[in-house]
């Protein structure tokens, strides 16, 4: 194994060797174009953020700045949305689903190194993959860390440190990040806390 494959296969690896730093300073100015582009050069924000990105869905969009280390491991479903400051380092595969959307200052780390000060100080790192599922909105300022698995239909809350796996349809939020409660069908008639829908076309 080379050490882009142990990076893949989430083992310790070498950041510097066989050909890693040649593909991140490749990424690396996909992006400074990517986030020195014009507000109306539209088109190229979409063909170049396709580039950047490993998979996307139709719909895709990023808000400028963003950054990440390969961003071909970065995979996104149909209708994603990342606001300003997004941060991915995908050293680990990011996985995410549809209708997904991200606030501002959302960090994705599947990247970490050794406890240990002599094992951290060989220069070992290693990545570990996230996944995030369908119909997700996290929010603004948080930090998703390696090995984390997102459910459908969530809401992580903003300043969220997510350290463990969060299930299917519920609200979570803290540092670090636990389930609040179960998102339910009455949900549904409000758009902020208990303020209620005043139109008939919200669902």
């Amino acid at each position: 194994m080379n050490q882009k494959e142990r990076m893949l296969a989430g083992l310790p690896y070498k950041a510097w060797l066989d050909g890693l730093s040649e593909e991140r300073t490749a990424n690396k100015l996909k992006i400074h174009e990517y986030n020195l582009l014009r507000p109306d050069e539209t088109e190229r924000r979409d063909e170049l953020i396709r580039s950047i990105l490993g998979h996307t869905g139709k719909n895709v969009y990023i808000e400028p700045p963003f950054h990440c280390d390969y961003g071909a491991n970065i995979s996104v479903g149909e209708n994603f949305y990342a606001n300003f400051n997004c941060t991915i380092l995908d050293v680990g595969k990011v996985v995410i689903g549809e209708n997904v959307m991200f606030a501002p200052n959302v960090s994705i780390y599947t990247a970490g190194h050794p406890v240990h000060p002599d094992s951290r100080n060989s220069g070992y790192e290693y990545g570990i993959a996230i996944t995030i599922g369908d119909n997700v909105w996290i929010g603004g300022n948080t930090i998703i860390n390696p090995g984390v698995t997102i459910g459908h239909n969530v809401v992580i809350g903003a300043g969220s440190v997510v350290t463990k796996d969060i299930p299917d349809n519920v609200i979570a939020a803290g540092s670090p990040c636990r389930v609040i409660r179960e998102i339910t069908e009455e949900d549904r008639k409000y758009y902020f806390k208990d303020k209620e829908f005043d139109v008939p076309d919200y669902i």
